[in-house]
């Protein structure tokens, strides 16, 4: 079943084109990857199915829900969590805080119990807090729980966003290159990351750059070239597509991108 569905997507800015008339559905439980060269309209397309950008043409439904024209704080309270390709953490805040802001959506924000600190708010912020301790855990954060953000090495911020875009408890994840700028080590647990989300039932849309981990942990890859779709398919299909090795991965790349790490995440 798609819990994901984009119909002939368009997006220009000026006179040109980043997106054109594109296509494609994202299976409920599976991890999708969007891959292409740079300039080839990925991040624009996670704007797009965020609602930051509004688009020219198409529509966008999340689990049967039509998303297109909403305003775009109601694209996350359907159900879209989302983190960024350059780090968006509140450093003059704790790990835990900024994992806890991605609760504010199932929160009561009223103005008086807010105010007066009313039992009904203490002890939603206490359940805030404890959720957001099983977060950090969850994505292999234990160690940092009191730590202050700006005190956390650069892979382990990653996954601070990870686990904050958690916090919102979306029906679909978007990561827009986790693994970039990461040492060999710090992918790695990336890649464990994506697989354990993957078994527990996650449905994740993956941008990167890192073709070992692309083709160790997607269902399906879809390949964009300048806005529109090159190719899709499972990972070892599309890897062999001379279109694609044409235009992207090289014959050079192919054997490294054809042969994962590990085989799959079921």
């Amino acid at each position: 079943m798609a819990l994901l569905q984009v119909d002939h997507l368009a997006k220009r800015f000026g006179g040109i084109r980043v997106i054109e008339d594109l296509s494609f559905e994202v299976a409920e439980g599976t991890v999708h990857a969007i891959i292409g060269p740079n300039g080839a309209g990925k991040t624009t397309l996670l704007n797009l199915l965020t609602g930051i950008y509004s688009a020219d043409a198409g529509r966008v439904q999340l689990a049967g829900r039509e998303l297109t024209g909403l305003p775009v704080h109601r694209w996350a309270a359907c159900g879209l969590g989302r983190t960024f390709q350059n780090l968006q953490v509140f450093f003059n805040m704790s790990a835990l805080d900024n994992v806890m802001t991605g609760r504010h959506l199932h929160e009561n924000t009223a103005l008086v119990p807010s105010v007066l600190r009313l039992a009904p708010m203490r002890r939603a912020e206490a359940a805030s807090r404890r959720h957001a301790i099983e977060l950090m855990q969850r994505v292999g954060l234990g160690a940092w729980i009191d730590a202050r953000a700006d005190a956390m090495p650069y892979g382990a911020l990653k996954r601070l966003e990870i686990a904050r875009a958690l916090a919102t408890e979306p029906k679909l994840l978007l990561l827009d290159e986790p693994a970039a700028g990461l040492n060999q080590t710090e992918a790695g647990e990336i890649d464990v990351l994506i697989r354990q989300l993957a078994r527990e039932g996650t449905t994740v849309v993956l941008v990167e750059h890192n073709m070992r981990l692309v083709m160790g942990v997607s269902d399906r890859v879809l390949v964009l070239d300048r806005g529109a779709r090159l190719a899709e398919g499972a990972p070892d299909e599309v890897a062999r597509d001379p279109r694609v090795i044409d235009a992207y991965l090289g014959a050079e790349a192919l054997p490294a991108a054809a042969a994962p790490a590990e085989a799959g995440h079921a």
